[in-house]
């Protein structure tokens, strides 16, 4: 898909929002403020933080210690993951194409081109970065380093934030206390996706997500296929067939999967029996079939059926998010685990590069460190070039 430079893309909102921001900073003079302003970019430094996460740790010394100490494995596992996922995602694309995901950098106005996208988004962002952000902090805290500042900045649609060591006292720091430092934004970031995942687990529609060995766990086997949609003047419509209605059989034949419906020989005119679910109340509506456009011997019930299969949770317990929640949830969800598993690959701007120089620096000489770091960012720039690139190749640009 080719970018979108009509109205109808958001980027042209977001810059007409960020255009009044930047004016309203300069009409309250937010620069006198410890606002650092430019016409791209609107940065906020607090040099209060040291304090507040000071008051935080004391209430939460003892789990900060451990959550320190996990950062640390969590820090190696993560990175192997990422390592694993990008490199066994470019074998998929030559052996097993069907299994080759799709790789692109979510960039509001460019790759999130749509206002249902942009939103959540939006909305996830900071709370994706304070929580990161905050357990630096925290850690650092715990471990006697001094924050000297804290903030954000936004780059028009684009969200940091930040903790600023004092770079001597970081320096100075025992090895491990660095890497707990290092580690403990990732952890966090994974961590809090794994409470969201706990949420979203109870919805349906989260089942489609999750990996196969894990929905096996947490969800029976599929009722059926939901409705998306019925055709008004139809036999579906006539019958009283409603969206989200579950189908699990027509005329006795079990319908589980999308592909059980070609097995399925329906006549114009006929009256077919469809067996659905609905508010989890099993039903039997006749359906008199219309004549299909395509094929005259061929009868549709006028629906619109789901490309996936309906899960139900183990747990008997359903949450009934709104559309609007769950997706913000999702993006929340999504946003947290791949920021914090990504982050910890070895990048010039990721932790994974600071955690990978702390641990082989001072072990041998600077210019050892530096061409090992360097062959190390430009293999996993490698990396993320070919899965996008791959991405492009098989789906073309990404967007959503």
């Amino acid at each position: 898909m080719a970018f979108d430079f009509s109205v109808n893309n958001p980027i042209w909102y977001v810059l007409i929002v960020w255009g009044i921001v930047f004016l309203l900073a300069k009409v309250f003079k937010l620069d006198k403020r410890g606002f650092e302003i430019t016409p791209y970019s609107l940065t906020y430094k607090n040099r209060s933080v040291q304090l507040v996460l000071s008051k935080l740790l004391g209430r939460t010394e003892r789990a900060t210690k451990i959550f320190s100490n996990t950062s640390v494995v969590a820090g190696f596992i993560m990175m192997g993951f990422a390592f694993w996922f990008l490199i066994s995602n470019i074998f998929n694309f030559f052996i097993k194409p069907e299994s080759f995901s799709e790789v692109t950098v979510l960039i509001p106005g460019v790759t999130i081109q749509t206002t249902s996208a942009l939103v959540p988004f939006l909305l996830s962002i900071p709370i994706v970065l304070v929580i990161h952000e905050g357990a630096h902090g925290i850690v650092a805290t715990l471990e006697k380093i001094k924050i000297k500042t804290g903030g954000f900045a936004v780059f028009i649609a684009l969200f940091a934030g930040f903790v600023e060591p004092d770079e001597e006292e970081f320096a100075k720091a025992k090895k491990i206390s660095k890497l707990r430092v290092i580690g403990a934004g990732a952890t966090s970031n994974v961590t809090f996706s794994f409470i969201i995942a706990g949420l979203l687990i109870f919805n349906p529609s989260f089942a489609l997500l999750t990996p196969e060995p894990i929905r096996e766990v947490f969800y029976n086997q599929p009722l059926g296929v939901p409705i998306i949609s019925v055709t008004e003047g139809t036999g579906a419509a006539a019958a009283g067939l409603l969206k989200d209605d579950i189908i699990t059989a027509i005329n006795g034949s079990p319908v589980v999967q999308p592909q059980d419906f070609a097995k399925i020989k329906l006549v114009p005119g006929e009256t077919a029996m469809v067996s659905i679910v609905r508010n989890g109340e099993t039903m039997q509506i006749p359906v008199v079939t219309k004549e299909s456009p395509d094929d005259p011997k061929k009868g549709l019930l006028g629906i619109t059926r789901a490309a996936f299969p309906s899960y139900q949770p183990v747990v008997p317990y359903y949450i009934p998010w709104s559309p609007e929640v769950f997706t913000f949830l999702l993006w929340l969800w999504m946003l947290s685990f791949f920021i914090g598993i990504f982050n910890m690959l070895p990048l010039p701007i990721l932790d994974g590069g600071k955690f990978i120089q702390s641990i082989i620096e001072k072990s041998t000489s600077d210019k050892i460190v530096k061409n090992v770091m360097w062959s190390l960012y430009g293999f996993t720039f490698i990396l993320f070039a070919l899965n996008i690139g791959f991405s492009v190749a098989k789906s073309g640009f990404i967007t959503i």
